[in-house]
């Protein structure tokens, strides 16, 4: 390793995207402290990622951040979220999807945030913003890892500035979130397996201000063009400037000028001028790592999964890897969590990855170009039925793309060996239907209380003991446990008929990412103590505790 002076922290954070940000913000909120290096100095304007689903606003709420991310974002509060699909912006109308993911949706029940569209630069925007006012973290710009040397005590790596000067960090943990060419994941020695660029696509953000000054007639929020010159997908991103992606013949992997301003002006459907911002051609892949750590260093976000950007799940999802890792790094750090807590990670997030790569790809499946049919512009009765039954046809195929509260919310760490009394096998989640789930492992259940309170505002930063009722005896049990281990526990009793229903009778106990890690009662504190240790990685759940029934089971 370099003889550079070596620069100290708890966690070293690899690449300073949505994923290594959010890591960062869940660490630091905690008083970890953190160092984010990134080898760019500039962001780019490209939206690989649009939306924030109602998962990732939950966690910025509990971030007490949600409002000011959604206050960020440049596109109209007024603007539909429906996804249109039509021949031109400007042409026939086919079908429209309503509302995807579920934005503006406030009140719902089920969940205590809606989604919002909001390019992913000005997520990270927001996002950098925040942990720059968080005293225990430092972002380092124009700084690029290339040695890594783990001892099994702490972890050195080397870097280097962009002015050529040589930097040394040592850190307890270093998570590599430097995405697809993750330099990390190089460094580290993990393969990904699956399909490699196995789909060309090419990305063009323009700006076009005679879509602001003619609206289109039929608003929203994504266009899905269907004519054989433009076929594409396209929407606003901010005042006058609107993304398209296209996908790609076999065999082609660019676009000539002349190619790009006949596939813009097809799918605009009229002559208006444009500006090309940025051009970005890519493949779509289907990958993920072979494994997600080694010793201390972790991968987490494009790192160790990709897949097709069809379903708004790529930033999201890696958003969720960032606060699961972070929670768990930082209890390790304070003490008390143990190392199951750590080695948890990949066996929570890869079952949850994989299903949803599998959704992404499957979506991917049936693009604009897809979609396609001769006759779709013809004028008159035989046109419009035409165009009723290839409505059908789409409505049928992409509307649960766009309806993913199923999988959003309904993913669920039941396998966990952190979780106590979970099913030994996870619970396929469904894609388009959520329904709460109290089970060990699944998401907490949500719900309004008065005066538009979430429940989950009443949660503390940590682990949480909800109990839905009655005081039960076994809280006092669990609040000693946790006092004689140091788990910082918050214990939240509501009287609440409604919440009863959703939990079941018996206590609740809520990780800090609001998935719960136990339900049922306790009878003595030998108990209490197993169930403690064990949601804090102190001891895995055996094969007897994963296989015990529940409270509710039990009362059945």
């Amino acid at each position: 390793m370099s003889q550079a002076e070596k620069t100290r922290t708890h966690v070293l954070v690899v690449g300073a995207g949505p994923v290594g940000l959010a890591l960062a913000m869940e660490l630091g909120l905690r008083g970890i402290d953190t160092i984010v290096i990134e080898k760019q100095v500039s962001r780019s304007m490209q939206p690989r990622a649009k939306t924030l689903n109602v998962r990732s606003l939950e966690h910025f709420r509990r971030w007490g951040i949600a409002d000011e991310v959604r206050a960020a974002s440049p596109l109209p509060e007024t603007l539909k979220t429906d996804i249109v699909f039509i021949t031109s912006v400007y042409g026939t109308h086919v079908t429209t999807i309503e509302n995807a993911f579920f934005g503006g949706d406030e009140g719902d029940q089920r969940f205590s945030e809606p989604g919002e569209w909001i390019p992913q630069y000005v997520v990270e925007g927001v996002l950098r913003e925040k942990i720059a006012a968080l005293p225990s973290v430092r972002l380092i710009e124009g700084t690029e890892i290339v040695g890594l040397l783990d001892d099994g005590e702490r972890v050195e790596v080397s870097a280097v500035a962009s002015d050529g000067s040589e930097r040394v960090f040592v850190a307890d943990y270093v998570v590599g979130a430097d995405g697809a060419r993750s330099k990390v994941r190089e460094l580290i020695g993990v393969t990904m397996h699956g399909q490699h660029a196995y789909a060309a696509n090419y990305n063009l953000v323009l700006r076009i201000p005679g879509l602001r000054l003619d609206p289109p007639t039929h608003e929203g929020i994504m266009y899905w063009t269907l004519n054989p010159d433009g076929p594409s997908v396209t929407g606003p991103m901010d005042k006058d400037i609107w993304y398209m992606v296209t996908q790609l013949p076999p065999g082609k992997t660019s676009l000539s000028a002349d190619e790009v301003r006949k596939v813009v002006l097809c799918a605009i459907g009229r002559e208006l001028d444009f500006e090309i911002l940025t051009e970005d051609p890519w493949f779509a892949h289907q990958l993920i790592a072979t494994r997600y750590s080694k010793g201390r260093t972790f991968l987490a976000g494009d790192a160790c999964h990709l897949h097709p950007p069809a379903g708004g799940f790529g930033m999201n999802m890696g958003i969720a890897d960032g606060i699961d890792l972070g929670w768990k790094l930082a209890a390790r750090l304070q003490g008390w969590g143990g190392e199951g807590l750590p080695e948890s990670y990949e066996a929570e997030r890869r079952p949850v990855h994989e299903w949803t790569v599998r959704e992404a790809v499957e979506n991917y499946s049936t693009m604009s170009n897809q979609l396609l049919r001769p006759g779709l512009d013809e004028a008159g009765p035989a046109g419009d039925a035409f165009r009723q039954s290839v409505a059908r046809d789409i409505i049928a195929t992409k509307t649960k793309e766009f309806r993913t509260l199923g999988i959003v919310l309904g993913y669920n760490y039941s396998a966990s060996p952190i979780v106590v009394g979970g099913d030994t096998m996870p619970v396929l989640p469904e894609v388009e239907s959520y329904t709460p789930d109290p089970r060990p492992g699944c998401l907490a259940p949500h719900i309004w209380l008065d005066r538009g309170k979430s429940l989950y505002d009443l949660f503390g930063q940590d682990f949480t003991l909800l109990i839905p009722g009655n005081q039960d005896a076994g809280a006092d049990l669990l609040r000693d446990a946790a006092l004689e281990l140091t788990i910082p526990l918050t214990i939240v009793e509501i009287q609440d008929a409604r919440v009863e229903a959703l939990y079941g009778a018996g206590l609740a106990l809520i990780r800090p990412d609001q998935h719960i890690a136990w339900r049922g009662t306790v009878s003595n504190l030998a108990a209490a103590m197993d169930i403690l240790r064990t949601a804090t990685g102190f001891r895995l759940a055996t094969a007897d505790q994963a296989a015990a029934p529940s409270f509710a089971e039990r009362e059945a």
